[in-house]
């Protein structure tokens, strides 16, 4: 389990990281969004010990990373995709960290096949693509068969069949009751993904609930309406007081914030013909936008 409780980072007068109180809990993937410089990777950073708080606690098994004996068999981490010296073989750079964690050498190999690079072992890490040198990270946080294991945007660079191996990975380590917490800018990955999520934005938290019940209650599902008496349609729904949009494929209508039974009522008392009416569910990326507007720091002009 990772606990922080008031985790605050201050560099100058910049607050990083802001007062972030929640838990990670076991057998769970808990995902960790927010937009760019929201403060993710320090937060990891700190809980890693690789960064010392202003105020604020972050704790692993209820100790701090500096106190943990034998750290990597608790805790395994990617935060770097391109951690492993260039000159290194991809086989060498585990062995040192192995040998340099008191881990037997044959669990290199065991990694190593884990993640599929058994057939690049001897290439050089500075000579892997990105996907590889993902695999190769995962492969390093996973050597000392760890409890609790952190990744810091584990897709970054894989193919669609390796991001499908990440989510399964992902989900198979939860499953063995560890605790996987995994930051991801791939929205739509994370809700195949991810049990939680904590949502951070200008380094305070947001929110902290599972999936379910951020996308419901967060977005608002829509009604797709598709008949041949569209306007007509239009004009009965206006004046009925619902919200009412051209669908995105132009030849249908999105109804929000209305139950499907009482538009397929109100079309019948008007003798209006439908040819499709079906719920749309409200998504991760929908939810995820709306509730983050306004800790976004960056943002491009909109072209016109």
């Amino acid at each position: 389990m990772i606990e922080l409780a008031g985790l605050t980072k201050l560099y100058g007068t910049h607050r990083a990281v802001d007062d972030l109180t929640f838990t990670v809990e076991p057998g769970l993937v808990t995902g960790f969004l927010g937009p760019n410089g929201a403060g993710k990777t320090t937060t990891m950073r700190l809980i890693l010990g690789l960064d010392h708080p202003t105020a604020g606690t972050a704790t692993i098994g209820g100790k701090r990373y500096r106190d943990l004996r034998d750290s990597l068999r608790t805790v395994g981490a990617l935060l770097d995709a391109r951690q492993a010296h260039p000159s290194r073989t991809a086989r060498n750079h585990l062995r040192w960290i192995a040998a340099a964690n008191r881990i037997p050498s044959s669990r290199v190999d065991e990694v190593l096949e884990m993640v599929g690079l058994t057939a690049v072992a001897e290439r050089n890490a500075g000579t892997l693509s990105l996907g590889m040198s993902q695999r190769l990270g995962i492969a390093g946080a996973l050597l000392g068969d760890p409890p609790v294991l952190l990744f810091d945007e584990p897709v970054n660079g894989l193919d669609p069949e390796g991001i499908h191996w990440v989510r399964t990975l992902m989900r198979s380590l939860a499953a063995e009751g560890r605790t996987v917490f995994v930051s991801s800018h791939l929205l739509a990955e994370m809700s195949n993904t991810a049990d939680q999520l904590v949502v951070i934005g200008q380094g305070r938290l947001i929110t902290s609930t599972t999936v379910s019940e951020f996308v419901n209650g967060t977005s608002t599902g829509t009604v797709r309406v598709r008949s041949p008496q569209l306007e007509t349609l239009r004009e009965v729904l206006t004046d009925a007081g619902f919200d009412v949009d051209a669908a995105t494929d132009g030849d249908a209508l999105a109804v929000r914030g209305v139950a499907i039974e009482v538009i397929g009522d109100l079309a019948a008392r008007n003798a209006i013909a439908l040819h499709e009416l079906s719920q749309r569910q409200g998504t991760l990326e929908e939810a995820y936008l709306k509730l983050t507007d306004d800790a976004v720091d960056y943002r491009a002009a909109v072209q016109k």
